[in-house]
């Protein structure tokens, strides 16, 4: 379930109206724009966007980054652009820093529904004049390329039928091939790579049935190699994607100077879906909520717009 509260009326014009407003005079008012832009769906938010940029003949998304700037800043950009915008902006941010957090093209590409997935590079193709495929082509190099380039490029069937019989071949395969440390095999990445999700669990499940062992435990080589890393990724986010973003927050808040980018991107691409599950996970895991952490470990407006897309207040209606 997702943890935004947004008001089921609204006036987009007001709510253009009254962010400019905030952003007028010597200081800009954070709270107003928190008050607003925090309790927006992603289709209201495209709607203020639209009434902003045609009251005033500028991108709404510009005038918070000339008015914000840190954490904060960077969290409500995010969130205030259309979700598929969003993730082609955090896949080139994710490919392009010094060190490239292959992470998030594996969300990305794992996470997402097939069509999500096909909307998103079509966004990055338009914002950037390159397709996705050829970023993470350009950007990477062996058998990290070859499993990236593999998922990104997929268009998985998203229908629920299994088949037991492929289930328990290509779980052997793939244990033949982690036994072997053949971690590159060419059927490992096909398999990962071109099965549905349904499918893929199922195999998983077949391959912990058969051979008392996870497949993740086979993998567990060397931590600095990305290659690995990315593949333990590929299968925790097809798995059970709650239980792996409970983990990427956990990390993100026990990190030295806590990891504001991660815990960013999480509820920001959550907050409208399976928020309230993974902060459930978050809590059985860590005995402290998501809520108490961040009031304990974050200051400012960016822990003030964190706790709105938490859910932990909630605004009023514009009428009944």
């Amino acid at each position: 379930m997702a943890t935004l509260i947004a008001p089921k009326y609204f006036s987009p014009v007001e709510d253009a109206e009254n962010i400019k407003n905030s952003c007028l005079g010597w200081g800009t008012d954070e709270k107003a724009i928190i008050s607003i832009l925090g309790h927006r769906n992603a289709t209201q938010r495209k709607l203020i966007r639209l009434a902003y940029e045609e009251i005033y003949n500028e991108d709404l998304i510009h005038q918070l980054n000339s008015e914000l700037s840190g954490d904060f800043e960077s969290a409500i950009s995010q969130w205030t652009l259309d979700p598929a915008d969003r993730d082609a902006v955090l896949a080139n941010n994710a490919l392009k820093a010094s060190t490239p957090d292959y992470r998030v093209i594996v969300e990305i590409a794992c996470v997402q529904s097939a069509e999500d997935l096909l909307a998103v590079k079509r966004a990055y193709r338009f914002r950037f004049k390159h397709s996705l495929e050829e970023d993470v082509a350009s950007s990477t190099t062996g058998d990290i390329r070859k499993l990236l380039v593999a998922i990104v490029s997929a268009y998985r069937y998203e229908g629920d039928e299994i088949d037991e019989n492929t289930a328990i071949f290509e779980a052997n395969i793939l244990h033949d091939a982690v036994k072997g440390k053949a971690f590159n095999h060419e059927e490992i990445i096909r398999v990962f790579s071109t099965r549905s999700k349904p499918q893929l669990i199922a195999t998983l499940n077949r391959y912990r049935d058969i051979h008392a062992t996870s497949i993740t435990k086979g993998l567990m080589g060397d931590s600095a190699d990305e290659y690995l890393a990315a593949l333990r990724t590929v299968i925790r986010c097809i798995r059970d994607p709650k239980k792996y973003y409970a983990k990427v927050l956990r990390n993100a808040m026990n990190a030295v100077g806590i990891d504001q980018d991660a815990l960013s991107r999480v509820i920001v691409t959550r907050a409208e879906k399976d928020l309230k599950e993974i902060m459930e996970l978050y809590l059985k895991r860590n005995n402290i909520s998501l809520e108490e952490a961040v009031n304990k470990d974050i200051g400012g407006d960016y822990k003030a717009f964190i706790l709105a897309l938490l859910g932990s207040d909630e605004p009023m209606d514009l009428k009944d």
